[in-house]
């Protein structure tokens, strides 16, 4: 097989990876392009001897991953316990893989990134893709996104920022054999890699879709030519009570229309980012808008996020089935959001089959919308890999 996925619930790091190892030998032999291993807080301390055993038994052409609060493994989703995931990949001839390791540096230029790697340079976006763990205290993943889209526009990034962690310092990036607690780490892949990506928000739009008339950076004055608040009381009219529900405790969300081109809008036309404050004369949200733009009001609940998820793996997995997959859920999701346990990673094998599978919840997801990057939350974040 050229993937394998592996998960370990041993508390002692050493059995943890022996576990872990057995597990993906069984379908998986020689050596990796690429390994990917994501641990619990209960491994912390135990991180430089993950990593190095990782190297000595795997022999990897690229190793990277990170701490995280609670990992996936195949169908299994470890939250509130000690966990390993193991996902190792080898691509056919003509896939190159390019680990790295950045950091900020403030220059008298304002900042820099160090560490960025040579193959992002002139690369063809359509056969560019990279994932991305990163440090939420010391990295400015918003700045780096920002680059790859106007430099290479087109290039995905999928990935997430390491949780489980209280402050800068704490975090353990593994990037080859060495282990670092800041900056990110990642993994150009370049060739025919079969990669598909679906981000769901976990939000589904109420009303109807409203031009911005009136706004300055992240304040919109005007949605249509009425103050906000009066489009969300002609809103509230139609809102079933469900919805008013919903709204009154989970509070509202706006959407961005990505493409403005389009005719409609549907299910990943829409950048879903928080409302901050809403009054008589404003609405603030967490992203810059300008006038012109158009966007619709969300509402996010357990019953929203299956649905969009759902009905998003539906949409991408109508052709040739996914041999592989990495999984970015958002911390907040998981049982904190769902009833049942294990939701996103039953859900994405129940619309893939059993593929191997693993992933982490993150403190930040990052993936493409309308062909750009961004960061976000509450969301799933998924690369499907063909063989």
């Amino acid at each position: 097989m050229p993937f394998a996925a592996a998960l370990s619930c041993q508390p002692r790091t050493a059995d943890a990876w022996t576990e872990a190892h057995a597990q993906a030998a069984a379908t998986f032999s020689g050596e990796a392009d690429l390994a990917v291993l994501f641990f619990t807080p209960h491994h912390l301390g135990a991180s430089r001897e993950l990593a190095a055993a990782a190297r000595r038994d795997l022999k990897p052409r690229c190793l990277i991953g990170c701490v995280a609060e609670a990992v996936v493994g195949n169908d299994r989703e470890v939250e509130g316990a000690p966990g390993l995931s193991l996902w190792l990949a080898r691509w056919p001839a003509g896939v190159d893989t390019e680990a790295f390791h950045l950091v900020l540096e403030r220059t008298s230029e304002g900042p820099s990134l160090l560490g960025w790697p040579d193959a992002l340079v002139g690369a063809d976006a359509s056969r560019t893709a990279v994932l991305l763990l990163g440090d939420p205290f010391t990295f400015p993943v918003d700045f780096l996104l920002r680059q790859i889209n106007d430099d290479t526009p087109g290039v995905r990034v999928l990935g997430g920022m390491a949780s489980g962690i209280r402050g800068p310092g704490e975090c353990r990036l593994l990037h080859n054999g060495d282990v670092r607690d800041q900056g990110a780490v990642g993994v150009v892949l370049q060739g025919p890699l079969g990669l598909r990506s679906v981000v769901s928000q976990g939000c589904r739009p109420v009303g109807r879709p409203l031009v911005i008339t009136k706004a300055e950076n992240n304040v919109i004055f005007e949605l249509g030519g009425k103050p906000p608040l009066e489009q969300l009381r002609e809103l509230w009219q139609t809102l079933s009570p469900a919805e008013q529900t919903l709204v009154r405790e989970q509070g509202l969300h706006v959407g961005r229309v990505i493409n403005e081109y389009r005719g409609d809008f549907r299910r990943g036309d829409f950048l879903v980012r928080n409302v901050l404050e809403l009054d008589r004369s404003r609405l603030v949200i967490s992203e810059p808008v300008r006038v012109g733009q158009t966007v619709q009001f969300h509402v996010r609940d357990a019953a929203s996020a299956d649905e969009d998820l759902h009905a998003l793996l539906r949409q991408e997995l109508t052709g040739k089935k996914p041999a592989a997959g990495l999984l970015f859920s958002c911390n907040g999701r998981g049982r904190r959001l769902f009833a049942n346990p294990d939701h996103d990673a039953k859900a994405v094998l129940g619309a893939a089959g059993p593929i191997p599978l693993a992933g982490f919840f993150a403190q930040g997801e990052l993936g493409p919308v309308g062909g750009r990057n961004f960061v976000h939350g509450f969301t799933a974040s998924l690369a499907l890999f063909e063989e």
